[in-house]
């Protein structure tokens, strides 16, 4: 068990790392404490921000939206290398993930695949944010990439902690795909050697991309909004509502399993972007809509 470093540990971390390290306004006491503990802490989280242009990034980053606060992490790892500080303390940049990674994580093992969403990670988890579309196209500057591994390396030299301790947003929570298109192996080994250990021989196995079954999506979708309470009646509809939240269609606050009316509504939205109008937008998946939303996220639709 292991109590989150001070905010001047925490700066003082990054810089002797050799990091040019960018304090944004009151970094220190900007957090989400009062909605839950921050701590003990097990590791570090990447992620990709999904934007362009480092100076609305960090804006993003430190603000949020409307539906999901700031700050969205601890840092902002810019193209040009540089670490912006938009926050201290409980952020929120895990949200609901896999009891069994988290374990994985403690014990610094091979992760299992993530399959469940059922546990706070805001509470237990450093989390740095890189710019970066997340399309797979945009490019991972060196500068950034020693970043993110001297940021993370100068954490796990605080706590004690080797390479497995730093992990993906995908690892974590199913249907998430960041950070899409860094060679995570080779910033595995490369934390590893900054910190005077030997990298694992084997490397983490890919994981394995999550299955939706359209027919029971779409059986959830037509009986969950008129059910009394908020049944879960398949487990597929997370790694959806995980989507549609990246999308900036559903808040996070109903990224719950429950195929309801907010849902319905957040569907529908996501076909009328992609050019469906009338019924074909009623918010009942079909095929095309799912594969395409599936392609963008990172999971795999069955009949």
């Amino acid at each position: 068990m292991a109590s989150p470093m001070s905010a001047t540990s925490f700066l003082q971390a990054l810089r002797a790392e050799g990091l040019e390290v960018v304090e944004v306004g009151d970094w220190r006491d900007h957090n989400r404490n009062h909605k839950g503990p921050w701590g003990p802490v097990h590791g570090v989280m990447i992620h990709h921000t999904v934007t362009k242009g480092s100076a609305r990034t960090v804006d993003i980053c430190r603000h949020g939206y409307a539906s999901l606060p700031g700050p969205l992490c601890h840092g902002v790892i810019t193209k040009d290398g540089r670490v912006h500080l938009v926050g201290y303390g409980r952020a929120n940049h895990a949200g609901l993930g896999d009891d069994d990674v988290l374990r994985a994580v403690i014990a610094e093992r091979d992760l299992p695949a993530d399959n469940e969403s059922n546990t706070d990670g805001n509470r237990y988890f450093y989390g740095f944010e890189c710019e970066n579309l997340g399309d797979g196209d945009d490019p991972w500057p060196e500068e950034q990439q020693e970043a993110i591994v001297r940021a993370a390396a100068a954490v796990c030299r605080h706590h004690g902690w080797n390479e497995r301790s730093v992990f993906r947003h995908l690892d974590w929570q199913p249907g998430k795909v960041d950070p899409r298109g860094l060679d995570w192996d080779d910033i595995e080994r490369r934390v590893a050697k900054r910190l005077g250990k030997k990298p694992s021989t084997a490397p983490r196995p890919t994981p394995k991309r999550p299955v939706v079954d359209l027919s029971r999506l779409v059986a959830a979708a037509r009986s969950n909004p008129a059910a009394s309470g908020q049944p879960v009646t398949y487990a597929g509809v997370r790694t959806v509502e995980a989507a549609l939240v990246d999308e900036g269609l559903l808040s996070k606050t109903y990224s719950d399993g429950h195929f309801g009316t907010t849902t319905i509504s957040a569907y529908s939205a996501w076909q009328r972007r992609l050019g469906y109008r009338g019924k074909d937008a009623d918010g009942i998946p079909g095929r095309t809509s799912l594969e395409r939303l599936g392609d963008r996220h990172g999971f795999t639709v069955t009949s």
